[in-house]
């Protein structure tokens, strides 16, 4: 008597060997499909990564090579290993330089940072009209250059349209950008003017992410404006706050335009902030290794200061739920 064998009964559903025998062919064409994004990918990336490698990476790599040496230009490079540094720390005009830039850095960040948010709180909480969002940004749009030179023009001591409402009052003329006292605040409050809408703006965004329920729910438990604001605010803008300044300190150790068309870096040197020293220094006697030292030291202080404040303000966290 034969018994015929069988096979034990499939346990796979109806269609799986199927999908079994085809998946190996599913796996590589999505992994041909992620080769292609990836190149799609590298060629839109490729243009900001050349800006990236030839405008940022190599000049900077250049920079911090060059202040080890001597050069002018003229003749090749010499290596002086830190001669430059220990000269810079023994340059007086060095210091001065970096005390004129934070007396600067410190009225434009105090008073920029102020008026930005008092004017993002009152577009937010009185009125969000894009008209007067854009008459806010105007100044913005102008070049430091042109600002600077049309603050020249208002701010002049004989002929300017400022002094002369100073003097139709009974005032005396100030000499705004040929004194050393008015110099630097002058200077400062000239970038507050035109940066101060474009820091508005930024805080302006940031109040639109705070949700609305918590301003009525404040209202309805009897809270003042003034207690929203330190309360509700104040906490939830702290991370877009913190970033802000962390941008508008970047930018204002990196003063330069508004100083060389207005006064040159005088009077006595009492706006000759530490760019408009390297600038002098490279462009000016043509000694680029140290220009280049104190341009390394400026990177540096603006590293600290940047990691600094980003752990103080805690940027990188936010108390929205």
């Amino acid at each position: 008597m034969t018994i015929a064998s069988s096979s034990p009964p499939s346990r796979l559903p109806p269609g799986a060997a199927e999908g079994a025998r085809t998946r190996p062919r599913t796996d590589r064409a999505s992994a041909g499909e992620n080769r292609g994004d990836g190149r799609l990918a590298a060629v839109f990336l490729a243009p900001a990564l050349l800006g990236f490698v030839v405008f940022l990476l190599w000049p900077t790599l250049r920079g911090i090579y060059l202040s080890f040496t001597r050069f002018n230009l003229l003749t090749p490079a010499e290596w002086v290993g830190f001669d430059n540094y220990v000269r810079m720390v023994n340059d007086p005009i060095f210091w001065d330089s970096l005390t004129v830039t934070v007396e600067y850095v410190l009225i434009n960040i105090g008073v920029q940072t102020v008026s930005a948010l008092a004017i993002a709180v009152l577009l937010q909480r009185l009125t969000q009209s894009a008209v007067l969002r854009g008459i806010v940004l105007t100044p913005y749009l102008m070049s430091n250059v042109v600002a600077g030179i049309v603050w020249l023009w208002i701010l002049d001591t004989q002929l300017g349209i400022g002094n002369e409402i100073i003097a139709a009052v009974g005032a005396d003329r100030i000499p705004f950008l040929a004194d050393e006292t008015w110099a630097i605040p002058t200077i400062a409050l000239i970038n507050v003017w035109r940066h101060v809408g474009y820091t508005a703006l930024l805080l302006f965004a940031g109040l639109q992410a705070i949700p609305n329920d918590m301003y009525e729910a404040a209202k309805v438990d009897g809270a003042s404006e003034w207690r929203m604001f330190w309360r509700i605010t104040m906490p939830l803008l702290r991370p877009v706050l913190a970033v802000v300044l962390i941008m508008t300190v970047i930018g204002s150790f990196q003063v330069f335009d508004t100083v060389a068309v207005t006064t040159a870096g005088g009077p006595a040197n009492a706006t000759n902030v530490l760019q408009y020293y390297i600038y002098g220094a490279a462009f000016g006697r043509f000694q680029f290794g140290y220009a280049s030292a104190m341009s390394v030291a400026l990177l540096v202080v603006l590293s600290a200061i940047t990691f600094v404040q980003y752990r103080l303000t805690r940027a990188g966290q936010t108390d929205l739920g």
